[in-house]
């Protein structure tokens, strides 16, 4: 993973509010590094979701359309009890 990388995905999770911000960038500064190259393109897909959307599947009403992005939701959700 280069600094680069980080910087791009850094600046993709800068989002339309706070709170969504300090969630996708929690799992970036906690879970990228450590995670898969799997997990990791799914982390990158996962940022090209409406703000709409992702919150829906960061507050629990509504499940991510894939099993990766739900995986990531999940951690996000477990870290933080949104």
């Amino acid at each position: 993973m280069s600094d680069a990388t980080v910087a791009r995905l850094r600046w993709r999770c800068r989002r339309g509010t706070r709170e969504l911000d300090a969630l996708v960038g929690w799992w970036l500064d906690a879970r990228y590094a450590q995670s898969d190259a799997a997990a990791q393109s799914a982390f990158a897909d996962l940022l090209d979701a409406q703000d709409p959307d992702l919150w829906n599947w960061l507050v629990g009403r509504e499940r991510a359309p894939r099993a990766d992005w739900q995986a990531i939701v999940d951690e996000i959700r477990q870290r933080d009890h949104v």
